[in-house]
């Protein structure tokens, strides 16, 4: 069978064959990584089959032409030296397809998958299963992945296709042919080079992706408007749908629980430092009652109403924060409480479970200190809840959701590793392990000048010191009141007053800008970010200091006139749409576009603005702004 395509691995490739074989199981297991429109598949278990396994499996005919064809597709590449001496030379699996969004009504496609380890080429036959459960073989769109090795050196991967004149092309499961290609076969080199293998398992390896998947939509299309009007000042689009996709997980997850122990009332919960409570709004509206507590209100919680039961409240981890009640315990980027959830859990009550997403990394009292390993920071902090959680009493189970972001893997107590008439036993065991955690790291804590100003990306933990608390004494509180530290709340006059000052200072170098640009218009020199704190006197520098990021995030801040780039500071030329990622995603104003702010060069750059009003995302005068609260003094040259 002639090769449709192929591609050269790197001469220096040394993890081959081990990795083409590492690559070829990401395609078959997880091909939602490169086929965007898929949510995963479901597979059966591998056996050996022979050719009359795969007339079987193709339900054919065993003399028909389709059966002849599909045989010579397997076997006519074999060469003398890659004869079969099994009786059974290929390992089979069928995998299922669960799209983003089903298209099919109740149609399966499904996919035998045949792997020849001798042959070093696995090969695809697509199966249509009909509502009555009638199976067909889709003869359009047989194909073939092969590893070659030429003359014992050069490496490379082809494409086989048994009828590419009749390929058919949904854009789900069945990707354009030129996709495979142009896409899937240079990632599968890329991945079968890498050979990498994650510290962590695959995304929701503990559910159904299949009932994930149509949860996930129905969630989606419900309460995708909550995005516009999100009156917080986080983005949104991640905030929105990635609550969407926690809750998802919690109601599938409940959802088996409730069929494996033959429960008819839905779980109970209780979500600590619920943040935006937005996870709360969702599972109680989907019929679980529970409630949210934080130490600070949100501005969204009144759009909620009285059906989201949220409390504004410090929690401590005491006898005071016990919830005997509930059937579950949610930590959703706690913060400083991740390594107490699963103990307040387990001293709730011997039937009370958890569901913890950690996120910044705390130990009881304070900051976690990381050990001299190997693994990556995350990696250990996972393994430190889990230990944690064993200790506490549970079996442990840890999964990866899918989220919009870096720390999602979450961690799962359902059920205790010891009898009930052993909780005194199991107690001490969790009170030893929390006092050596506190010689270790209540002091280290101490030390380090851990923040107290809700430094997570959420934001959403909460606490404060309970008089006559015991188990929880030495743990580390933070403020009610956040502290924004992002150069946001420094006062408009001091934060102009900088960007003026640096701003003449690069425009009087006049010089190239690296880039070999050369215009009439003046675009300044540049100078280091540690060069342009020189320029600042020492109180300018001392509030900076206070600051998140210091004088480089004030700079960033004021990207209208600024770019900042490998650690050094340009003055922005807007024509230029080369210079960044973003810069070149830009797109032009649209005719009539309100403006909301002045623009910096019209007032302040010796020869004005580089482009002309109507091509400027700013305002160049009075009449070209939208009425708002902005200093009119902007516009004095």
């Amino acid at each position: 069978m002639p090769k449709l395509f192929d591609i050269k691995f790197p001469a220096e490739c040394k993890t081959l064959p081990e990795g083409f074989w590492s690559a070829i199981d990401v395609w078959i297991k997880k091909p939602h990584v490169a086929n965007k429109r898929l949510c995963g598949v479901k597979e059966t278990e591998s056996k050996d089959v022979d050719g009359e396994d795969v007339r079987l499996l193709l339900d054919d005919d065993p003399v028909s032409e389709l059966s002849r064809d599909v045989l010579f597709f397997l076997t006519s590449e074999a060469s003398p030296a890659q004869t079969h001496e099994k009786d059974k030379p290929w390992s089979s699996t069928v995998r299922t397809f669960i799209p983003k969004v089903n298209s099919y009504g109740a149609n399966l496609h499904k996919e035998v998958v045949l792997r020849d380890f001798s042959r070093q080429q696995v090969t695809f036959l697509p199966l249509e299963e009909d509502a009555g459960g009638r199976v067909s073989l889709k003869k359009s769109n047989i194909y073939q992945i092969q590893l070659r090795n030429q003359d014992c050196e050069e490496w490379s991967l082809e494409l086989h296709v048994l009828s590419p004149d009749a390929w058919f092309s949904d854009g789900v499961a069945y990707p354009r042919l030129p996709w495979l290609s142009s896409d899937l076969l240079p990632k599968l080199v890329r991945w079968a080079t890498e050979c990498k293998s994650s510290e962590f398992k695959s995304t929701l390896s503990l559910l159904p992706v299949e009932k994930y998947s149509l949860m996930y939509q129905q969630l989606k299309d419900k309460y995708k408007a909550m995005v516009k009007v999100w009156p917080e000042v986080t983005d949104p689009e991640k905030f929105v749908y990635e609550d969407v996709a926690i809750a998802t997980y919690l109601l599938v997850l409940w959802a088996e629980e409730r069929a494996e122990k033959g429960l008819t009332a839905r779980q109970s919960f209780v979500d600590l430092g619920c943040g935006n409570g937005l996870l709360v709004h969702i599972l109680t509206n989907e019929g679980h009652p529970g409630k949210g507590i934080d130490v600070r209100r949100r501005k969204i919680w009144d759009m909620y109403g009285p059906q989201t039961p949220l409390e504004e409240k410090a929690i401590t981890p005491s006898e005071n924060f016990l919830f005997p009640g509930a059937d579950w315990l949610i930590g959703n980027h706690s913060d400083e409480l991740t390594p107490w959830i699963p103990v307040i859990a387990a001293r709730s009550s011997y039937s009370c479970r958890y569901f913890v997403l950690p996120c910044c990394f705390f130990d009881f009292f304070g900051k976690y200190q990381r050990r001299q390993c190997k693994k990556s920071q995350y990696k250990e902090y996972i393994d430190f809840i889990t230990e944690v959680s064993r200790v506490s009493g549970f079996n442990t189970e840890e999964d990866c959701l899918r989220i919009p972001s870096t720390k999602r893997v979450c961690l799962v107590g359902k059920s205790r590793n010891y009898q009930l008439p052993d909780e005194a036993e199991a107690e001490q065991r969790r009170a030893h392990y929390i006092q050596s955690r506190q010689t270790t790291s209540g002091v280290a804590a101490q030390g380090s000048g851990i923040r107290n100003d809700g430094g997570c990306c959420h934001g959403n933990a909460d606490s404060s010191r309970t008089p006559g608390s015991d188990w929880g004494a030495g743990f580390q509180p933070r403020d009610k009141v956040e502290v924004v530290r992002n150069c946001a709340a420094l006062p408009r006059d001091f934060v102009d007053g900088v960007v003026l000052q640096v701003a003449n200072v690069l425009l009087g170098m006049t010089e190239d800008d690296g880039r070999g640009s050369s215009s009439d218009w003046n675009q300044g020199g540049s100078l280091s970010v540690s060069e342009v704190a020189g320029l600042l006197d020492r109180r300018t520098l001392q509030l900076l200091k206070k600051e998140c990021g210091g004088l480089q995030t004030l700079l960033k801040n004021n990207h209208q006139v600024f770019r900042v780039e490998g650690g050094r500071v340009y003055i922005r030329d807007w024509r230029d749409r080369t210079s960044s990622r973003a810069d070149a995603k830009r797109k032009p104003v649209a005719p009539g576009a309100l403006k909301t702010r002045p623009c910096w060069f019209h007032a302040h750059h010796p020869q004005g603005c580089p482009l002309q009003a109507e091509h400027c995302a700013f305002a160049h005068g009075l009449d070209d702004l939208r009425p708002s609260n902005r200093p009119l003094k902007k516009f004095k040259k």
